[in-house]
């Protein structure tokens, strides 16, 4: 189940901040790191500070979007302050992010979301989460150094993974209850984008109204069937339009 949680660091600058995040996944039992344009690795101080995490490291991937590797997660957790303009679904205690975050892996991969050392993550790669958390600190001065971030956030997933052992059924989802991927929700809000255009309902960029709906279903976070259903109820609801304003709204989408 460990396997399952992804560790995803956003164009870390100090690549011995690489090197101590991997160390504080090692001592938690967590293996599956990934940077994401990370300014400089590999690279010696990532290694010697990994201090005996090596095999984290050379097992690490390297890409150059942060939506490369979320596809195939169910559930995306970005570590920043609550943003009251992203009103995602926000976990303000830790321990209540591991639990959820421990149920999820049992199913498939999940991931947890650090950015840069100085401006986290932006609203455009918070939008690509399902969930935010917070680590709760002195008010006065609650800056925590990048692996510092990860190794209590690794700390509680766990702390949650021991209190609930991987054999207990009683915290696996239901196959009925499954959660959908990060792709599938794309899918899902691109199809939902169309349609509204395509009615009419969106007459002009709506940016907030697309976010509202994201931030919408985020909460009530529905299964897979349940997205399906979703997305079959769009479907009918196209072919109820008008072909021709169809075709124009395609010949639009091509001409852009």
């Amino acid at each position: 189940m460990l396997s399952n949680i992804r560790i995803v660091l956003v164009q870390t600058f100090h690549p011995g901040n690489i090197g101590q995040a991997a160390r504080a996944m090692k001592t938690m039992g967590l293996s599956d790191l990934v940077l994401v344009r990370p300014r400089c690795y590999p690279d010696p101080d990532a290694s010697r500070l990994a201090a005996g995490a090596e095999d984290v490291l050379d097992g690490a991937r390297v890409v150059d979007e942060l939506s490369e590797t979320l596809g195939d997660c169910v559930q995306v957790v970005g570590a920043s302050a609550r943003l009251r303009s992203l009103p995602l679904p926000h976990y303000d205690e830790p321990d209540a992010m591991a639990g959820a975050v421990v149920e999820h892996a049992r199913q498939a991969p999940v991931a947890l979301v650090f950015g840069r050392e100085r401006s986290g993550l932006t609203n455009g790669e918070i939008r690509l989460c399902s969930h935010q958390v917070s680590i709760p600190a002195n008010p006065d001065y609650g800056i925590l150094n990048l692996s510092q971030a990860v190794q209590v956030l690794a700390y509680e997933v766990h702390r949650a993974w021991r209190r609930h052992p991987a054999g207990d059924y009683r915290y696996q989802l239901p196959p009925q209850a499954a959660l959908p991927t990060r792709e599938q929700v794309g899918h899902f809000q691109a199809h939902l984008s169309r349609v509204m255009t395509t009615s009419g309902f969106l007459t002009q960029p709506h940016a907030n109204t697309e976010q509202q709906l994201q931030a919408l279903f985020a909460r009530a976070q529905p299964s897979r069937r349940e997205l399906s259903l979703l997305r079959g109820l769009l479907s009918a609801l196209e072919q109820h339009l008008p072909a021709d304003l169809l075709s124009d709204k395609a010949s639009s989408r091509n001409r852009d």
